[in-house]
Parts: structure tokens; C-alpha cells; sequence
């Protein structure tokens, strides 16, 4: 059982771009803050960062809007090469407002403008371009982990910001993870009480990514890694693409 946990950021590191070595820099992260990994601690990873080493960047000037894109552009009031981008990285749109996209990006996740994001995409040639989301998050995150062993049995996950469908704000969750269970099916085990267990499934690996979130923020604060330490675990591990919810039982699209 986990009775105490310990979250900290790993501190300098800089801008990745395109090419760069996270497992290295993470390294680098560690030996500022005079830390070492250690078995079943979380590395915790922002997506952007993932994204930018992964060189998932497209450059605005080279995007042609489709009518479909212009349409949804006049409608929502944003740049038609941006919905465009979306469109491309999407199999539906969910809803659609001004200001609003909400689309089901093509590995099954629901979220606003299918993860393409331009805050903190800046590059020194002032050109305008879009960040996707990695093209196989638990892939991406398996790597990670992979660079890191022997040394450590460690857990690994992608994080991003997701809006929820019924409340405002934004919270933490896992695009990918490696390593560890991204949920725990505690179904069948007793309560408290003796009294059966029917419908509890913990989504473990989002849990750990909005802790995480709170030391990430969401502007300026740049601590993209996070190591969570103190946790235990023993179920098996499950890569997030293997818990996205079936269209046969969701109720809110």
C-alpha cells in the first residue's frame, strides 16, 4: 500500500527541439537535482517535449486549407491552415463552437483541436508552426523507458492537458505509458466492508500524470519532467491505447 508519495521537477532543462536526446537530458535533470532513479519511480514526461524531440512540427506556410477546413474555419474563427492540421490529425468532429474543436484525434483520444498546439512552439527563424501529438505515444514512452534500463524498473508516461466533459478546467492525463498498469481493475475484490466490488477501475496512470501536472503547470513554469516516487503496484502493465473507451459504450458522443 502507498502511504506516502514524493513528486519533484527536474530542474534547467532546456528547449528541446528536433533530434534531441530526452533520455539524456532527463540524465542531465537528475544529476542537477542530485538524483538518481530507483525502482518503481514514475518519470513523467510532457507531451510537448516529446513531440518537439520526435520533430512533430508543420510549418503553417506549407498547410492548404481544404473546403471542409475553410468551412469549420469560418465557423469556429480560427486560422483555416490550423483546422486544416486538425483535420488531418482527426477522425471526427465531436462538437464545434467559436473559439472550439472537439475532435476524436486518430489514436481515439477526445480533446480539443486534436492536440495541435502552437503555445511554446517558438523558433529562432520566426516561422509559424504546429505541434502534434507523438505519432505512438506508449511507443515513445517504451523507448524512454528502455534507454533508462538496467538501471532502474522504472514507469513511464506521456502526459498531456485534457478539458473534461463535465466540469471546466483542464487536468493532467497519460497519452502513453510504459512499464506500469494504466488502469487497475479492482473489480471482484472486497471493500472495507466484505461487500463486492462491481464496477471500480482506477485509471492509474492518469492519476499519476494530474499529480504531476500540478508541479508542470500550464505557461511559463517549464518543468516538463517530473519523477513520482513511492508508489506499488502489482497489477500488470497495459499501454494506454489498450484502455481508450469502445464507441459501443460511450454515452456522450
Amino acid at each position: 500500500m502507498t502511504t506516502r508519495l514524493e513528486l519533484f521537477a527536474l530542474p534547467g532543462l532546456p528547449m528541446v527541439r528536433a533530434g534531441d536526446d530526452l533520455p539524456a537530458l532527463i540524465r542531465a535533470g537528475l544529476d542537477r537535482a542530485g538524483q538518481t532513479l530507483r525502482d518503481r519511480d514514475v518519470v513523467v514526461i510532457a507531451q510537448k517535449i516529446v513531440s518537439k524531440a520526435e520533430g512533430r512540427t508543420v510549418d503553417l506556410a506549407d498547410v492548404t486549407p481544404s473546403p471542409d477546413a475553410i468551412a469549420l474555419a469560418a465557423a469556429t474563427g480560427k486560422d483555416p491552415r490550423i483546422v486544416q492540421v486538425v483535420l488531418s490529425e482527426s477522425t471526427k468532429v465531436v462538437r464545434s463552437r467559436p473559439n472550439l474543436m472537439i475532435m476524436q484525434h486518430r489514436l481515439g483520444f477526445v480533446m480539443a483541436n486534436a492536440g495541435v498546439d502552437q503555445s511554446n512552439v517558438a523558433e529562432a527563424d520566426g516561422r509559424h508552426r504546429a505541434l502534434l501529438l507523438p505519432v505512438d505515444p506508449d511507443g515513445s514512452a517504451a523507448a524512454i523507458r528502455t534507454a533508462f534500463a538496467p538501471q532502474a524498473n522504472i514507469g513511464v508516461i506521456i502526459s498531456d492537458s485534457f478539458g473534461r466533459p463535465w466540469r471546466r478546467g483542464t487536468a493532467g492525463v497519460a497519452i502513453g505509458s510504459a512499464g506500469l498498469p494504466s488502469i487497475i481493475d479492482l473489480r471482484g475484490q472486497p471493500d472495507l466492508f466484505g461487500r463486492t466490488l462491481e464496477v471500480s477501475i482506477v485509471g492509474f496512470a492518469d492519476e499519476i500524470a494530474a499529480a504531476a501536472s500540478l508541479l508542470q503547470g500550464q505557461a511559463a513554469e517549464a518543468q516538463p519532467v517530473i519523477v513520482v516516487r513511492g508508489l506499488t503496484w502489482t497489477a500488470p502493465d497495459m499501454k494506454v491505447a489498450d484502455v481508450i473507451r469502445p464507441a459501443e459504450e460511450d454515452l456522450f458522443q
